[in-house]
């Protein structure tokens, strides 16, 4: 089974990373905003994509088009993601290719879900936060990955 992993760099990155372990008997393909971050996933296809936020549309529309490119070239069954934005528009455009999205929030937001991690409940099949207290109906606990 192929799995799109996408994080942007810092402390989703390490997450992400923290994760691989779960995902060894699986064709795994990273994504992420550092082109260095390759030599991290040996073994692996990775790919590279442009940096941005919510406040740079251009940098937004860019890898919206690139994540497109990706997915439907890797037609990965699952897209899973620690953030942030890049992450996010990860799982929404495979969710567009069909396939099953899901969202792992930091263990930095210890109050509430991030914003990118609120808008992921809006179409992702799977939101995971790390801190039991904030698992709701929609939101799941299942541990931490910095632990």
């Amino acid at each position: 089974m192929k799995i799109l992993a996408i994080a942007s760099v810092g402390g989703h990155w390490i997450q992400l990373l923290r994760l691989k372990p779960a995902f060894d008997q699986n064709e795994l393909v990273f994504v992420s905003t550092k082109k260095s971050f390759a030599e991290m996933v040996p073994g692996h296809k990775y790919y590279n994509i442009p940096d941005f936020n919510r406040n740079n549309k251009l940098g937004l529309i860019r890898s919206l088009f690139k994540m497109a490119v990706i997915i439907k070239r890797e037609k990965p069954k699952f897209v899973i993601t620690t953030g942030a934005a890049p992450g996010l528009i990860g799982l929404f455009v495979g969710k567009i290719f069909g396939a099953k999205t899901i969202w792992i929030d930091s263990i930095a937001n210890v109050e509430q879900l991030s914003m990118s991690g609120r808008i992921a409940l809006k179409f992702s099949n799977r939101v995971y936060t790390q801190w039991p207290e904030l698992a709701e109906k929609n939101i799941f606990y299942s541990g931490n990955v910095l632990s």
